[in-house]
């Protein structure tokens, strides 16, 4: 099965059962609020989500490659865990480099929206 056939069935069914084989062990992760290095630590990452975001939902508007990058466009929403589970949007996009294995070296998220703004929506009514 190719990378971006893989890349679509993760976001239909994320953050259940993710394919991280295909990702290479130092992968380098990077969005608005943290960077960091390596296999493990981007699993904890999608676990944390798994098991505090409730009702989590990715949306894929688009997925394109050029010989070793890969684009693509998303919405992300979930409900926070606060007594009046606010619902949380974010919409964005991933560009992720390829090796010569097809492995993914590099996951780099870029949101439509600042930080601050995605706080913010916590507390609207």
């Amino acid at each position: 099965m190719d990378i971006i056939t893989i890349l679509r069935q993760d976001y239909a069914k994320f953050p259940i059962d993710q394919s991280y084989q295909i990702y290479a062990e130092d992968v380098y992760f990077q969005d608005p609020l943290t960077r960091f290095r390596g296999l493990d630590r981007y699993q904890q990452t999608i676990e944390f989500i798994q098991k505090w975001f409730k009702n989590p939902h990715l949306e894929l508007h688009a997925i394109d490659r050029v010989d070793r990058e890969i684009s693509t466009r998303w919405s992300l929403s979930w409900n926070t865990p606060l007594p009046w589970y606010p619902r949380i949007e974010i919409t964005g996009r991933t560009e992720l480099l390829l090796n010569e294995l097809d492995l993914i070296i590099s996951h780099i998220d870029y949101w439509d929206r600042s930080p601050l703004d995605v706080l913010k929506q916590h507390f609207r009514r």
